[in-house]
């Protein structure tokens, strides 16, 4: 209608200047001015019509297009091979097209709910917003595009669907992920003990009967494995064959721990899996594997490291650490250790955050090995640590511990050309007394006894980590015997490493072998005072009565859970809550205890001990903690107490019957 409204202006303004010329010539000649203005009329009346004639024509036009266009929009929207539907706030049908009939052979109800047909359709994550997702319904898989018609998601009141059936492409995804290669190594544990003291026929015979378990547990999975020395196998399989294995727990482990030599000595794998992903050459999977049975073997063996889609998982892990008959590793790391420091210029250890007797034990052994050296050695204290403030005090009144304890602060002020940094009872980048350190430091050398986890410090000169020993004192200590001959540790020194040993150990209870008592030896021998222990270890009145109040209030699962809280406000509440842990422990029955306390910033600590027939370090791991097969914990922030104790305790009880089924069905087997 403008347009044509400006067609009929046009015309008009340029009569209308005809005109005016008309009347200029009325001035001159009476009869040319007749003659014009009778032109004129029927120029006017002419267009005039043509227009009238335009605008019926234009209009017919316009009337054929609008019902042409109409019924194809009719058609396109019947036709389309997709599904249009447009529901409402309550999620009935207001309308639909016709392909949703043929899909169904049914005529749904205008007003019905679209629930009716699809149960699984999750509208109350889309509604209000424009996108695509894809659900799955009766094993079938539908790609929904959802519009609002109104964009304000506050005011929407209808929406429109448009569905695809996918379902052949979704089952050709899923059949691609599930044949994407997983490459692994397959090892047997400490194989030369396994082997020590047994004939070449009983050899043969052990070898024997892993290699026959091997390859039934190979074969009923569809696996590719190949043995590539006595101890060692690699092995190819499909995504959908390590689904199947991880659905059976991994039960090759249990049926090879069922093995036993003549000599007794347990048979355990190991085993390091990773999935393969895009652009992934073949040396990196090979490299990856390698390094996540580096991972299954750093953590005592007899279990599975995963990667799936790059996330560690780990299974099995039942099995002690056991411990080594030699002393070998030991002294080459000794001897790695003295030239390293012999080269530094300055010498900083750490333990973890919020001390303990093995990390200060240690930390004191590390630095007696750099005062040997003639080295300046700090030890790094966090602001946590009023659990060991009596042995701090002790070291304080001697002059050679005089200025060996600084805060992250003051070792970071300090500058040398060549530092080195040690990192005792830990390997956990965040949970060191000073996590600046480890980046503002190459040289870093790791010892720790608890079994590896997935984030270890990075870029380590070495890693020592020892999982069969009982404590991270009793490595330092077994180090100090080979580091060089004019080592001869103080009365403080011994006492230090000692104590540390005593609590890991509790009392010489739990994770005790040859080595254990050989390096206690060498430490009385050294002068370590077991009153002197008893006094670190007495605790006040108050912390006792916390005890006593945490273990009336304990609630004990048949299973062999006890669960406790520990009081709040309770002085060293970590250390007490560790000691009620212990105490729990030593109830009949009690395989597992699990005490959780309250600590700063909204945070929740938790206290696991087992027996050693439950790994607790695995249900701990669960909730971003670790530790090792007996003694683990974590800390978890802004959590409800009764809703994280909820969790963990379920956890704990679903892993307890797994682990008692398992049990059962391997006693059962020929």
């Amino acid at each position: 209608m403008i347009s044509k409204l400006s067609v009929w202006i046009d015309i008009c303004i340029t009569m209308i200047a005809s005109l005016g010329l008309l009347i200029v010539l009325l001035q001159y000649n009476w009869y040319i001015f007749g003659g014009g203005v009778v032109l004129w009329i029927c120029l006017m009346l002419y267009l005039k019509e043509r227009c009238i004639e335009r605008r019926r024509t234009l209009k017919k036009y316009y009337e054929n297009i609008i019902k042409n266009v109409n019924e194809l929009s009719n058609f396109a929207l019947e036709r389309l091979p997709q599904v249009i539907i447009v529901i409402n706030k309550e999620s009935r049908i207001e309308w639909y097209n016709h392909e949703f009939e043929r899909w169904f052979k049914t005529t749904p109800q205008i007003g019905s709910f679209i629930y009716n047909v699809w149960p699984n359709m999750p509208i109350d994550k889309f509604w209000g917003r424009d996108g695509s997702c894809v659900f799955s319904q009766d094993n079938k898989f539908y790609w929904i595009t959802h519009r609002p018609v109104i964009k304000n998601a506050e005011n929407t009141e209808f929406m429109a669907l448009y569905i695809y059936d996918v379902t052949e492409y979704e089952h050709f995804k899923l059949d691609t992920a599930m044949r994407t290669l997983v490459f692994g190594y397959i090892q047997i544990d400490n194989y030369d003990d396994v082997m020590q003291g047994l004939s070449e026929a009983q050899r043969t015979s052990i070898l024997f009967e892993v290699n026959n378990q091997l390859d039934k547990w190979a074969h009923n999975l569809g696996i590719l494995l190949r043995r590539l020395s006595d101890d060692m196998y690699i092995v190819m399989m499909e995504r959908h064959a390590l689904d199947l294995a991880i659905s059976e727990k991994f039960d090759i482990l249990d049926k090879i721990r069922n093995l036993h030599g003549d000599n007794k000595y347990p048979i355990t794998l190991s085993i390091g899996l990773v999935q393969s992903r895009p652009k992934m050459s073949m040396e990196a999977l090979g490299s990856l594997a390698q390094s996540h049975l580096d991972l299954a073997l750093g953590r005592g063996g007899d279990q599975v490291a995963v990667d799936l889609d790059g996330k560690v998982q780990f299974f099995g892990g039942k099995a002690k650490a056991v411990e080594k008959h030699t002393r070998v590793k030991a002294r080459v790391v000794a001897h790695a250790i003295y030239e390293r420091m012999e080269n530094s210029d300055l010498v900083f250890v750490m333990g973890h955050h919020n001390e303990d007797f093995d990390s200060l034990g240690a930390a004191i052994g590390v630095a007696h090995m750099a005062r040997q050296l003639g080295k300046p050695v700090y030890i790094i204290l966090s602001d946590m640590n009023e659990g060991v403030d009596k042995l701090i005090n002790l070291c304080k009144t001697e002059k050679v511990f005089e200025n060996l304890f600084i805060t992250t602060k003051e070792a970071l002020a300090m500058t040398a050309l060549n530092p080195v940094l040690f990192v005792v009872d830990t390997h956990i980048p965040y949970l060191v007394a000073g996590a600046d350190l480890l980046s503002s430091i190459n040289n870093v050398i790791v010892i720790d006894h608890h079994r590896r986890s997935e984030n270890v410090i990075k870029n380590a000169l070495l890693i020592y980590i020892e999982p069969y020993s009982s404590s991270t004192s009793e490595l330092i200590t077994e180090l100090l015997m080979y580091f060089n001959e004019n080592v001869h540790l103080s009365r403080l020194e011994a006492t230090a490493l000692y104590s540390g040993i005593v609590v890991d150990t509790k009392n010489f209870r739990v994770n005790t072998g040859v080595r254990t008592f050989d390096a206690v030896s060498y430490l009385r021998r050294c002068g370590a005072d077991p009153e002197a222990v008893h006094y670190l270890f007495r605790t006040d009145y108050e912390a006792n009565l916390a005890v006593g109040k945490a273990i009336a209030s304990s609630r004990f699962y048949k299973e062999g859970l006890l669960v406790a809280v520990c009081p709040e406000n309770t002085a060293n509440i970590q250390a007490t809550s560790g000691k009620i842990a212990d105490d729990l422990l030593c109830i009949e029955n009690v395989r597992v205890s699990i005490v959780f306390f309250k600590l700063k910033d909204n945070l929740i600590g938790v206290s696991a001990r087992s027996t050693g027939e439950v790994n607790v370090q695995v249900i701990m791991e669960h909730f971003g903690g670790g530790g090792h097969q007996n003694v683990a914990g974590t800390q978890v922030k802004d959590r409800d107490l009764d809703d994280l104790k909820a969790d963990i305790v379920n956890t704990t009880l679903k892993y307890m019957r797994e682990v008692d089924e398992n049990e059962s069905n391997n006693a059962t087997r020929p």
